[in-house]
């Protein structure tokens, strides 16, 4: 089945549609069109993103919770159920390796790390989004059963301890750090506000999101364009998450 053209509910939320346009921006830099390229979705969940990652190829997708692969594999995905530090792939299989938002929550990164380098095929690429700063920790990280949070430099490190090289990595969301700080700030010790996903539909999308009227949600998505366009060729230098693209050398 053919999803490249769909529409979910969660692309029209600023924090995801802002985040994608930055991935499908730095993946037009460095990749080119093959429609034979493999690509893993790794912590694919439901499948939100297989849409936009089918433009560089054919997606599978594999996640370990068994109830969004549920939703993943009647929107008439691939996917499988299975870890991140334990891909069960054959080496070498992939040109591109997402890994969105994911890493943050599995207690052994270096295996995960590990594991990409692993199934990629010799100069394929490995695209990450982490969220950033551990000084941003708050209620949002604690619901989504994160780890840590990571510097750019710090992710750029540990990538290339695993042989990665680093291709280009950035903070995004740069423009609205200072609100998205402050107000983490001022929240600590307070009750947080009610966090949903997009559409709130837990069996389709698990990360949760604070809720923001039409008016903002607007206006954000439109920041985001903008942001997106400098972060392909730029690296900003602070923001509430990051986003890295490395690959696997030739060698």
């Amino acid at each position: 089945m053919d999803n490249s053209n769909l529409v979910l509910a969660e692309d029209k939320h600023w924090w995801f549609a802002s985040r994608t346009r930055a991935i499908l921006g730095l993946l037009d830099r460095f990749l080119p069109a093959d429609p034979q390229r493999l690509v893993l979705d790794v912590g694919c969940g439901a499948g939100n993103m297989a849409h936009h990652l089918a433009h560089y190829g054919r997606v599978i997708g594999i996640d370990p919770n068994s109830k969004p692969l549920r939703v993943a594999q009647a929107r008439g995905l691939e996917v499988r159920e299975g870890s991140a530090d334990a891909l069960p792939f054959a080496d070498a299989a992939f040109g591109l390796v997402a890994l969105l938002d994911t890493v943050e929550h599995v207690p052994n990164e270096t295996g995960v790390f590990a594991e990409c380098y692993r199934v990629l095929r010799p100069g394929g690429h490995l695209l990450i989004t982490v969220p950033a700063l551990m000084a941003l920790w708050s209620q949002n990280d604690v619901l989504n059963a994160h780890q840590r949070r990571y510097t750019a430099p710090e992710l750029a490190s540990k990538l290339q301890q695993q042989d990665f090289q680093v291709l280009h990595k950035s903070y995004n969301n740069f423009f609205i750090f200072p609100l998205a700080a402050s107000l983490i700030l001022l929240r600590r010790g307070r009750a947080e506000p009610k966090l949903a996903s997009p559409h709130f539909d837990d069996e389709a999308y698990q990360v949760e999101m604070e809720a923001a009227s039409p008016l903002v949600n607007t206006v954000l998505t439109g920041v985001g364009k903008v942001e997106a366009a400098l972060v392909r060729r730029l690296a900003l230098p602070i923001g509430t998450s990051i986003i890295c693209l490395a690959r696997k050398p030739l060698r």
